[in-house]
């Protein structure tokens, strides 16, 4: 804080020369006192906030000076959508908090409609125990004392039922969530399999994952992350088959994240917990579909979900995991193992194909014998190098026009990319056909790659290839790739390689891998999950799935 010190006692002092006066007081400030007194705070929590106004964190026993303290801190009568509905119950003042818009009003209304019954005979010195054990038919009901507590949990979606005199507020889960409808995801689309995604809502993709995991051991934890905007960021893992050493590491991370908000949801608290630095290849996995996600679940892996995000996190992951495909596991196994292949050789053109031509027209001598035909028919005048780096910038242009184009207009600039930019190019010798072709080529190979995060990593390894190649050749490019090989091996997947199961090679994990084995024929979890129970059948089961 700038001018204020927390002491141990949760107490704020205030900035000097700043009047001190109870919630009461407040009101009796002349405007040049009350306009310095706000001016002054630099609260950037609610608990901080709560004791700078009223000097302790509890619920006030009267509600006027609840309402002149949640005037202070949420802005009570200037934001049109917070509400504090005041009524009388059994002779009771009481008064309702709560966002217009997050609250569902027939459940509410039904509340409020059973209390209204109430005489005061029937409320006995403890009326909010009262009410909240005998007269709320409501599911979600607890009760707290500290108002920042009660504040954090209406900003959330919420309502509070304060009682005057009770020192304590009633906590109704009444949310109603503004929310899209189930969609197929648009970067993990499938022939065959379920059409539902993730949406914004935490609540409902948590649903979308126990639908398809009805295990008792299925554990959704809820961390609350952010000093001001308190996201709701859920732990999700299967407790007998997890490693709960990593789940005890990645919840301790999340505690520890230390930052005032997460408004852009899943990749800040990424890189909070996961990827701090400048490492261009990711260390989590995103998936908007929950048949994916069940699925890393039941491998022992981790799923951490963000509220208002689409996508979730599962860990940990490696660099060949992120290679493979829901569609994949949909077909049979030959074809299934047929469509890895050809992904593997998109992944491996979109990095190599590039460099390697570069190379072979550098150095003619090394093509292999009747490949005459790979390097370029014809020369221009700007070199091999400028004419890719040219197009390399000319896609990435290409792909952001993209996103930003409007639906209608996106396959008009397809066509003016494709036609008059591509080939026309070509016509008036800028560019050889080889680099356009080559190029295409490569760059389909980049949008096969199943996650974005790694096609992109792998676009800028081959941009730097293919530099290194055009300036020292072919030492570039073995020296080039070899220092890419030791930086993925030195990559760190909570303390697991990040080339597994090549780097340290494992024959098994490797063929599981390579091939997309049937289903009863995969009895073990991935080695590299850690997983305290790392058989997925029956001991009694064959491979043949006879008992």
């Amino acid at each position: 804080m700038d001018d204020k010190t927390a002491h141990n006692d949760g107490n704020v002092d205030l900035v000097k020369d700043i009047p001190i006066v109870p919630p009461s007081e407040i009101k009796k400030l002349n405007e040049e006192a009350l306009k310095e007194k706000r001016e002054a705070e630099t609260s950037d929590s609610t608990k901080e906030s709560v004791i700078y106004w009223q000097q302790t964190d509890d619920v006030p026993a009267k509600l006027s000076d609840l309402k002149e303290t949640l005037k202070e801190v949420i802005g009570l009568g200037v934001s049109f959508d917070v509400i504090f509905r005041e009524m009388n119950f059994a002779g009771r003042n009481a008064g309702l908090l709560f966002l217009n818009g997050f609250t569902n009003d027939m459940v509410v209304t039904e509340i409020l409609t059973r209390l209204t019954y109430l005489k005061p005979e029937d409320v006995n010195n403890q009326a909010l125990n009262e009410m909240m054990n005998r007269y709320i038919p409501h599911v979600q009901v607890e009760r707290d004392t500290r108002l920042s507590k009660v504040i954090d949990e209406v900003l959330s979606g919420l309502c509070a039922l304060f009682i005057e005199d009770a020192h304590s507020a009633i906590i109704l889960d009444t949310r109603k969530y503004p929310v899209r409808g189930l969609e197929e995801p648009a970067v993990e689309r499938v022939v065959r399999g379920a059409r539902d995604g993730f949406t914004e809502t935490l609540v409902t993709n948590v649903n979308l994952v126990r639908r398809r995991v009805r295990d008792p051991g299925l554990h959704v934890e809820i961390i609350k992350v952010g000093r001001r905007t308190r996201t709701d960021v859920s732990l999700v893992f299967i407790d007998d088959i997890v490693d709960r050493t990593q789940v005890e590491a990645i919840r301790n991370k999340i505690e520890e994240v230390d930052l005032e908000g997460l408004p852009l949801g899943d990749k800040q608290l990424e890189e909070a917990i996961v990827n701090k630095g400048w490492h261009p290849y990711p260390l989590v996995r995103y998936s908007e579909r929950p048949d994916v996600v069940s699925s890393h679940l039941l491998e022992g892996r981790i799923v951490v979900m963000v509220d208002t995000s689409p996508s979730v996190m599962i860990m940990p992951t490696t660099f060949l995991d992120l290679c493979q495909h829901a569609e994949e596991n949909r077909q049979t196994p030959f074809m299934g193992t047929y469509l890895r292949w050809i992904r593997f050789i998109g992944i491996f053109a979109s990095m190599f194909l590039l460099p390697l031509w570069m190379l072979l027209v550098i150095h003619p001598e090394m093509k292999p014998p009747g490949l005459d035909i790979l390097g370029p028919q014809k020369n221009t005048e700007i070199p091999i190098i400028m004419q890719f780096l040219i197009v390399e910038f000319g896609v990435d242009l290409l792909r952001l026009a993209a996103v930003h184009t409007p639906t209608p207009l996106a396959s008009a600039m397809g066509l003016i990319a494709a036609i008059l930019v591509g080939d026309i190019a070509v016509k008036t010798g800028l560019f050889v056909n080889e680099v356009v072709l080559y190029m295409a080529v490569a760059t389909i190979g980049m949008y096969a790659t199943p996650s974005y995060e790694l096609g992109l990593a792998n676009r800028m390894v081959r941009l730097i290839l293919l530099i290194a190649t055009a300036l020292f050749g072919a030492k570039g490019f073995v020296i080039g790739t070899t220092l890419l090989i030791l930086i993925l091996t030195t990559h760190r997947s909570y303390n697991s390689s990040y080339l597994w199961p090549f780097i340290p090679f494992s024959a098994k994990a490797m063929g599981e891998i390579l091939f997309r084995k049937p289903l009863l024929m995969s009895r073990r979890r991935p080695a590299i999950n850690k997983t305290r129970d790392n058989t997925k059948m029956g001991s009694d089961m064959n491979p043949r799935g006879e008992h």
